[in-house]
């Protein structure tokens, strides 16, 4: 099938002078009829150089439901143009790198999984016990570390007030939320003082970094202001989240401040310095392993979601165990709505207050529940404290990511 197409010719052979004289040319040119192709050209084509003596005509055909791109490359030779089509892959097999890269994105759905599994069959992750959380929390930290740069951080900084709204959210409308949480299943339903004890614990942790991801897929552009706000909450940790628990709880159970401002830096800041000075003085080995941590982080999730509820199983299926966790779904719901609104009244006027309010309901409503689980096995004779914070790491994730697939599906 053939189709012409006129041209404007210049920088030709001097063997196309006759050409050249000549303002406009036209050029015939067809695709070969082959069962492994359409002969099919588009109306129109958007020419492009290759050479001084020759031009390129590049577009797309549709051929089932998939796009190629075919090059026509126009040669002069002897005073006449012949077209001559070839065919030009463009779909590159993906490299081991790219898959491991995109493990991330099954993030929800293994979090589901793990937790369907530690219900039904408990052994598959009783295993990763207690003394296990403290190293796995800090192999993530590591890997945030690794992944960050001081880029970010420059970048985000130029909005200090999205940062002050999510510092408030994050120390300051969370542990209000889960004090009064707290209080309501020790007064209104109850629960044994330990059961409050780890909500309010629960509430005081810093933000998730789970919520960095959650604003990368409903939207990139704040992702990195969302990781500044988990950055600058999980140094805040190391003396906040003691202090915070000694005002909540201190008058109901003992609290080690200094443990767990000493617990703290072990897990979370000396992991993130790590991978940061690793990425600036061995680059190298950061872009060897970065490949892999995407789906080692996946795993690591996994059994600190699912190890959790596998070890409290008891806990969770007795009669208070569905009133803890309606308990805590209303805790991060209340978070989540809190952070929406409370940043929708503060950032009204902003051309990205829509953004910027998705945002701050992930920083507000998601937190390190892992955070809490490791200080509550660490610092808590009770092990009903972890029960919250266990119910949490899982509630968290399956609201924020349900949020995102709903947010996600707005915009669209």
């Amino acid at each position: 099938m053939g189709l012409a197409t006129n041209l404007q010719l210049d920088h030709l052979h001097p063997r196309q002078i006759q050409v050249q004289q000549r303002r406009r040319s036209i050029f015939s040119h067809s695709l070969p009829r082959t069962s492994n192709s359409l002969s099919l050209l588009p109306s129109k084509c958007t020419p492009s150089f290759s050479g001084p003596n020759s031009r390129v005509l590049d577009f797309k055909i549709t051929k089932c439901g998939s796009f190629r791109n075919v090059m026509v490359k126009c040669v002069p030779k002897d005073n006449e143009s012949e077209s001559i089509a070839v065919p030009e892959e463009v779909e590159k097999k993906e490299g081991i790198s790219d898959i491991l890269s995109k493990a991330s994105s099954f993030l929800p759905h293994v979090v589901l999984a793990s937790t369907l599994l530690a219900l039904v069959y408990p052994p598959s992750f009783t295993w990763f016990t207690n003394r296990y959380y403290a190293p796995a929390l800090g192999f993530l930290m590591f890997a945030v570390g690794l992944n960050s740069s001081e880029k970010d951080f420059l970048e985000a900084f130029k909005q200090p007030a999205a940062i002050f709204a999510g510092y408030i959210g994050q120390f300051v409308v969370k542990p209000m939320l889960g004090f009064i949480f707290g209080t309501i299943a020790v007064t209104v339903f109850g629960l044994p003082t330990p059961v409050g004890a780890g909500i309010m614990l629960t509430s005081c942790v810093s933000g998730a970094q789970l919520s960095n991801y959650a604003t990368f897929l409903t939207d990139p552009q704040m992702a990195p202001l969302s990781i500044v706000m988990t950055s600058l909450s999980t140094a805040s940790a190391t003396f906040l989240t003691p202090l915070l628990s000694l005002l909540l709880i201190g008058k109901r159970l003992p609290v080690d401040v200094k443990g767990m401002m000493t617990s703290i830096m072990q897990i979370v800041v000396a992991p993130i310095a790590t991978g940061l000075l690793l990425k600036r003085l061995f680059p190298e080995v950061c872009k060897a392993i970065r490949p892999f941590l995407p789906p080692l982080s996946v795993f690591v999730t996994s059994l600190c979601v699912g190890a959790p509820l596998a070890i409290n199983i008891n806990a969770v299926m007795s009669p208070f165990g569905l009133t803890i966790l309606l308990l805590v779904i209303m805790f991060h719901l209340s978070a989540f709505i809190a952070g929406y609104m409370m940043s929708g009244l503060v950032f009204h006027d902003s051309p990205d207050a829509k953004a910027l309010q998705r945002t701050l309901s992930y920083e507000t409503g998601m937190q390190s529940s892992l955070l809490g689980l490791a200080l509550a096995n660490r610092f808590f004779e009770d092990p009903v404290v972890g029960v919250p914070p266990a119910i949490s790491t899982v509630i968290m994730s399956l609201m924020g990511f349900s949020l995102v697939m709903l947010w996600a599906k707005k915009k669209e």
